[in-house]
């Protein structure tokens, strides 16, 4: 299926899944889980977040469909439901260190 076949639904939960990419806070919780599962607590540690911001980005990231949970007894685990997370963070990441290379680059070519 090409891009232009894709439906308004479809559309919509893209724009939902890029918008849930655009808070540094939910990006640096998909960083954190990406050698694994982890509970609210080892992700405040990870992160440096607020225990009531990592609940509220975890949230969104799980009605986005990037995130899963679990419970283990009385503990809840959040981990990546999509691994393609990474590679779209990759292609991103790759494009914006392009940039900056090229800009570091000119800037070094015009002193």
């Amino acid at each position: 299926m090409s891009p232009q076949d894709l439906s308004d639904h479809a559309l919509e939960l893209i724009a939902a899944r890029f918008k849930a990419l655009s808070e540094p806070s939910r990006l640096k919780l998909i960083i954190a889980l990406e050698e694994g599962g982890k509970n609210v607590t080892e992700l405040v540690g990870a992160t440096g977040l607020t225990q009531a911001n990592v609940s509220r980005h975890l949230q969104l990231l799980i009605e986005s469909g990037i995130l899963a949970r679990r419970k283990e007894g009385l503990t809840v685990i959040y981990s990546i439901s999509d691994p393609a997370i990474f590679d779209l963070c990759e292609k991103v990441c790759g494009g914006i260190q392009k940039r900056l290379d090229h800009q570091t680059r000119a800037f070094e070519t015009a002193r």
